[in-house]
């Protein structure tokens, strides 16, 4: 299959550059597989959708403010992007991988300086535009992070003059369940969650359990080949918990349906899925591709925002729902002027 297949134009500015004022009140756009039908509802609807004995599976997975502003010793500035934890150097060091850009050609030794507490040195190139950086710290890396860094929103969120506070997408840009710190962006489809509705999904008998994967480069990371069998994902962590694995599988034998919310929670519990939909527990790194031809094993139905044009993720979705379904529904979005993206509304894919 060709890439070309799976483009779309998307007015400019139908891509959402803040989270609306209550989580819940995004619009939500349900899709049936089996009918082939959209209809059109709001996230604080969801329950009406969810029957007893369901089970959804939510990423855990804790957004860090992994994007870094520093201060060259020439007085030259860099901006850099964590990606992923790599090792501990001793107390007060660490290695990681990262994105850095820089308007000068980067060099190996090349120390930045980020705050009083927290400083860099470039240590090599690690291939794909990625660096080995070293990390020097006083106290805790976490406290010194949460000082100096900012919240890594994606480059389509430009907002110009109009800024919200650093705070507000601190709080808003992270699901509120999110327990395990890792992720340089957010798992998007949980946004929409609030303690409320997951509290009123569990009165009404259904079940929600938590998975964790750090999402990174791989998720995000656009695909240059024009064939898309050719592209090749980027390792993200993983861990799915004994506890969690018992409930899907339970699930599994008792005839409920398994709910993914988000991508990564689905491409999680797909990678340790055997063929008869059951999971096995387990952690580690996960490149699994999901495009169109995929058999899923595990996954029922799915909970997700809409995503760009040409992306891994837009053919997850198109291997679940069914291209021809997907175009549809995706041009009826942009016709119903629904917000797209990480702040935007969502879509349920039954």
């Amino acid at each position: 299959m060709k890439l070309k297949e799976f483009d779309y134009l998307l007015p400019r500015e139908l891509i959402a550059q803040e989270p609306l004022k209550e989580r819940d009140s995004s619009r939500l756009m349900v899709l049936n597989r089996q009918k082939l039908t959209i209809e059109h509802s709001s996230f604080s609807k969801l329950p009406k959708y969810i029957t007893r004995g369901d089970l959804l599976v939510a990423n855990d997975t804790r957004v860090i403010p992994a994007r870094l502003y520093g201060k060259k010793q020439t007085g030259g500035r860099a901006e850099v992007l964590l990606l992923r934890f790599l090792e501990y150097e001793g107390a007060g060091a660490q290695t990681w991988e990262c994105l850095i850009n820089s308007r000068r050609k980067l060099k190996p030794h090349t120390e930045l300086s980020f705050s009083p507490v927290l400083r860099g040195e470039v240590l090599e190139a690690a291939g794909g535009g990625r660096w080995r950086m070293k990390f020097c710290y006083q106290g805790s890396f976490a406290a010194a992070l949460n000082a100096a860094g900012k919240t890594p929103l994606p480059p389509y969120i430009s907002r110009g003059d109009h800024e919200i506070p650093e705070e507000l997408d601190r709080e808003r840009y992270q699901t509120v369940y999110a327990a395990c710190d890792g992720a340089v962006a957010a798992p998007t489809a949980g946004l929409h969650f609030t303690q409320a509705l997951i509290d009123e999904i569990s009165t009404a008998g259904a079940e929600i359990s938590f998975i964790t994967l750090h999402v990174g480069l791989g998720t995000f990371q656009p695909i240059r080949e024009e064939n898309i069998e050719n592209h090749r994902m980027h390792e993200e962590f993983y861990h799915l918990g004994p506890e969690a694995a018992e409930r899907i599988n339970q699930t599994r034998r008792a005839g409920g349906r398994i709910i993914c919310i988000g991508t990564t929670a689905a491409r999680t519990i797909e990678t340790l899925a055997v063929p008869d939909g059951t999971v096995q527990t387990g952690e580690g790194f996960t490149d699994l591709y999901i495009y169109p031809g995929y058999t899923f094993k595990a996954v029922d139905a799915l909970i997700t925002n809409f995503h760009l044009p040409r992306s891994s993720l837009l053919l997850l979705v198109s291997a679940l729902a069914g291209q021809e379904l997907i175009q549809k529904a995706y041009a009826e979005a942009i016709r119903e002027r629904y917000r797209f993206y990480s702040y935007g509304d969502a879509m349920l894919i039954m």
